[in-house]
């Protein structure tokens, strides 16, 4: 058996970037020791975890490097063409960014300002579903915001903190370039109330984005910050790794039904542990009628082969509040792949959680 620091040394990784690849449920230790909370590898798992430093090194998605280890040498190189194809067309529009500031430069002309107009309810509901994600670790300070970044015709909020990850998009009027800058959590915060006030007035929203600022204003109130001075992780790498990729399980539930599920007062749970600590893990399973049912330890022991996904209940409770009442879409895609939450109604809104090895 190998410590965690000695398969570091073998593989490339770093011990924390083996405990995040652990608790993504990526590169689970072969052994923890109960008392201590010590994670032990084999040697077979060198091989595996040289192979997860090299995709993390060229940037693989959390979602492609677990795929990776679960497939054959084909859909690997598959895998590979894909993200390949995504960076290619990240250094394109890299290369176009660079001009424009080059000619920005060459000219002495001002940084350019974009302004966006809204439906107030639909930032408000932008916000409302991504708030929950924002990070709170005071040692990842690039987490603790909302990434807004703008298109030709709308707007994009992206919020995580590791273990979970929303997006939702409203549409706008646009004027200027495409930005991408991110907000902290108290602005946000203060954007969501005044969108509440003045409920008889005005149903737009105004944002705008200059030299470093962010301000939105509804019926002549305006709340602005400065952006925070980070680079927000690149949400398209946590999602799958091609387009094409859709889920093993997309299921249909009850929003109401399944939260009722989640906190009953016999709600299963699974009690797993977590850095040497006792963690409760509600497990997710189809039906085998579309839809998705709560699995026990009992269950566990005798479906060694069943199809299921563990996640932290009190986040996929978050993730339902977030996305309303009604139908939703629960996209299952394995034990170490993320559990996507969407409504049918809108491919731009959904929320991710990642898994916990079982």
């Amino acid at each position: 058996m190998r410590s965690i620091g000695e398969l570091a040394r073998a593989s490339g990784l770093t011990v924390s970037a083996l405990r995040f690849y652990d608790s993504a449920g990526v590169l689970a230790p072969a052994l923890v020791d109960p008392v201590t909370g010590y994670r032990w590898y084999t040697g077979d798992q060198v091989a595996p975890a040289r192979l997860v430093a090299g995709l993390r090194r060229v940037g693989m998605p959390v979602a492609g490097i677990a795929a990776a280890l679960r497939s054959e040498p084909a859909q690997i190189h598959r895998l590979l063409d894909a993200h390949l194809r995504r960076l290619e067309d990240g250094l394109a529009g890299a290369r176009r960014e660079l001009s424009r500031i080059r000619t920005l430069i060459d000219t002495g002309e001002p940084a350019m300002t974009t302004r966006l107009v809204l439906s107030r309810a639909d930032l408000a509901a932008a916000v409302d579903a991504v708030r929950f994600a924002v990070g709170t670790d005071p040692d990842l300070p690039v987490l603790a915001g909302v990434l807004f970044e703008s298109d030709v015709d709308g707007v994009r909020l992206v919020a995580t903190d590791r273990h979970r990850l929303a997006v939702a998009r409203a549409d706008a009027r646009v004027d200027g370039p495409a930005v991408r800058v991110l907000a902290p959590v108290a602005f946000v915060d203060e954007v969501r109330a005044l969108l509440d006030t003045g409920a008889g007035s005005t149903p737009e929203a105004r944002m705008t984005v200059a030299a470093g600022t962010i301000s939105v204003s509804v019926a002549g109130r305006t709340v602005d910050a400065a952006v925070l001075p980070y680079d927000f992780p690149d949400h398209r790498r946590l999602l799958r790794p091609t387009p094409d990729d859709g889920p093993a399980h997309r299921l249909t539930v009850d929003a109401d039904a399944l939260r009722a599920a989640l906190t009953s007062a016999d709600a299963p749970v699974v009690t797993r542990r977590h850095d040497g600590l006792p963690l409760a893990v509600t497990v997710l399973g189809p039906d085998g009628r579309g839809g998705v049912r709560l699995l026990g330890a009992d269950e566990l022991a005798g479906e060694s082969d069943a199809f299921r996904v563990g996640v932290n209940g009190g986040y996929l409770l978050e993730a339902l509040d977030a996305a309303g009442r009604g139908q939703l879409l629960l996209e299952l895609d394995g034990p170490i792949a993320p559990l996507a939450v969407r409504r049918p109604d809108d491919v731009e809104a959904f929320s991710v959680l990642m898994p916990i090895r079982l």
